[in-house]
């Protein structure tokens, strides 16, 4: 059973800001076709050397790929979790990226976090409980 989707407010870039966003999701796509296993040891490779993302940052990056991509716009949860920490780390930050279910009625979602709030989501904190987390290193985690 399908529900009916309405695509949210999208903001408009200009010309010369699309090109990145553009390149992450091409990336993101590309990703997806890896296992969960696989995709996590890639976003955890991506991840290194960037500093933890506020949540400004973490919400112009989701909102500049919800802008390039009408799949990312709607259903596209996976797409665009993925593409949006890559855009953040192609600017030198790294959000939280959460995959997760709910069981009663089953769902699953994926979604990024930043300064310990869900980025632009509908549903609530909590609403689904994490099962694949890649957050940004922190001082203790990197290497010297």
């Amino acid at each position: 059973m399908s529900q009916p989707t309405v695509v949210p407010h999208r903001i408009r870039l200009p010309l010369h800001r699309k090109p990145l966003p553009l390149l992450t999701v091409s990336i993101a796509t590309l990703l997806l076709l890896l296992s969960p296993k696989h995709l996590c040891a890639a976003l955890e490779f991506a991840r290194r050397g960037a500093r933890p993302a506020t949540y400004e940052q973490a919400r112009n990056a989701r909102r500049s790929v919800v802008a390039i991509s009408l799949r990312c716009a709607g259903d596209g949860c996976l797409l665009r979790s993925v593409a949006t920490a890559l855009l953040c780390r192609a600017h030198g930050t790294w959000p939280t990226w959460r995959t997760g279910v709910r069981t009663q009625p089953f769902s699953a979602h994926a979604w990024i976090e930043a300064d310990g709030k869900v980025v632009d989501e509908i549903h609530p904190p909590g609403y689904f409980a994490p099962l694949l987390t890649v957050a940004p290193l922190t001082a203790e985690d990197r290497p010297e």
